[in-house]
């Protein structure tokens, strides 16, 4: 089961990351506007996840990818709870309604403990 769940959180924060080069209008509509700069906080993001997974990849380096994927993912709190206080339930898009901030935010924080169990069992 531990190689199933580091392989699998490699191959989404891969995925995650070549998303952000993929799709980058749509990352950056994620970045609150009081942080500047989106295009650039896409790009380290998307660069970051991807030498993360990749990390999660090589068995010397897994702890250490484990542990550097929660601190990531972890940064992303802050997006996430700002998109929680912007939201409006009349909004036209899903993702900036009340609901879909209480998923984001839960998601992530299952995220985080997926990839605090990967660095835990790695050692």
């Amino acid at each position: 089961m531990h190689a199933i769940a580091t392989a699998a959180l490699a191959a989404f924060l891969l995925a995650a990351g070549a998303a952000h080069f993929a799709f980058p209008a749509y990352f950056r509509s994620l970045v609150p506007p009081w942080l500047g700069r989106a295009g650039a906080i896409v790009a380290v993001s998307g660069a970051a996840e991807i030498a993360v997974g990749a990390l999660l990849l090589a068995p010397p380096t897994r702890a250490a990818g484990g542990w550097a994927a929660a601190a990531l993912i972890t940064a992303y709190l802050p997006t996430h709870l700002d998109a929680l206080r912007r939201a409006r339930p009349d909004r036209p898009r899903w993702l900036d309604r009340p609901f879909a901030g209480y998923v984001r935010l839960v998601a992530n924080l299952g995220y985080i403990a997926w990839a605090a169990a990967v660095a835990l069992t790695a050692a």
